[in-house]
């Protein structure tokens, strides 16, 4: 399994590679070309920050893969010629730094949370994507508009099972719920750059998840293989496990897809900060 610095909203068993990732089928075409000479650290006009690199694996197989430090801690990054992606962590300090460092490095003009999310009104199903017009920080109850799309998804700290999604339907309003967004929001505001959310839903309402928060370190990095251990010999858990991991590359496809022609749009149209 391949994970950044790392967030878990949904489990795939995968075999460990190096470089580029085959192209796999139902993968969405690899949208703006490659260009290598203006690439790292170089001004872009729009950042991404995702927690794990599985959730946007089909999105990124063509972009460039390198590392950047910030601040300490050392981030997986991809790279294309207007756009970065940067792999946060799991959780809202993971989701801040990335974009703190995404935003000193890279200099947008705008920054998107993106990944996946589960979700809280049971009309969504996975692989449905949403752009939320509002992002409510689940701690404290802040807020931040994004300007587009509609309804609500609330960042929670906890991977949220389907108890917990029904308390922050009914204290938010939310349609669906996240990790990282709100923190992602808070560090683009806190430098003034524009910012917006594009989710996935990989778990729907009632989907009982895995018990994953516990292989989660206190950097946001997610412990893989005590994960894998913990569920081998755990039978009961295996039909959870094994629907999620398939969901989770529907709705990595159906995210990457959906990004493509977003991310021309901002690239084309933006003019990067100073």
């Amino acid at each position: 399994m391949t994970h950044c610095v790392a967030r878990w909203s949904g489990f795939e068993p995968m075999a460990m590679y190096e470089g580029t990732p085959a192209v796999e089928e139902g993968d969405p075409p690899a949208g703006v070309p490659l260009r290598e000479d203006k690439m790292s650290s170089s001004r872009k006009s729009v950042a991404l920050v995702a927690a794990l690199e599985h959730e946007i694996k089909p999105l990124v197989k063509n972009w460039r893969r390198v590392e950047q430090e910030y601040e300490g801690r050392r981030f997986k990054v991809f790279e294309q010629e207007n756009a970065v992606l940067i792999c946060s962590g799991i959780g809202a300090e993971a989701g801040r730094r990335a974009a703190e460092a995404a935003i000193v490095l890279y200099r947008p003009a705008s920054i998107r949370s993106v990944g996946f999310a589960g979700a809280i009104n049971p009309g969504l199903k996975v692989g449905d994507v949403i752009t939320p017009r509002k992002v409510i920080d689940g701690r404290d109850g802040s807020s931040t508009d994004t300007g587009e799309g509609h309804g609500v998804v609330v960042s929670s700290a906890q991977v949220a099972g389907p108890e917990q999604k029904a308390r922050l339907g009914e204290a938010y309003g939310a349609m669906a719920v996240d990790m990282e967004g709100a923190a992602v929001a808070q560090g683009a505001q806190a430098r003034s750059v524009s910012f917006a959310c594009v989710k996935v839903i990989s778990d729907e309402r009632d989907f009982a998840m895995p018990p994953v928060q516990k292989f989660v370190d206190h950097q946001g990095q997610l412990h893989v293989m005590g994960l894998i251990f913990y569920l081998a010999v755990r039978p009961w858990w295996w039909p959870s496990a094994l629907r999620l991991g398939l969901n989770s590359r529907r709705a990595a496809r159906a995210l990457s897809k959906a990004l493509i022609p977003r991310i021309v749009e901002l690239t084309t149209n933006a003019v990067p900060s100073r």
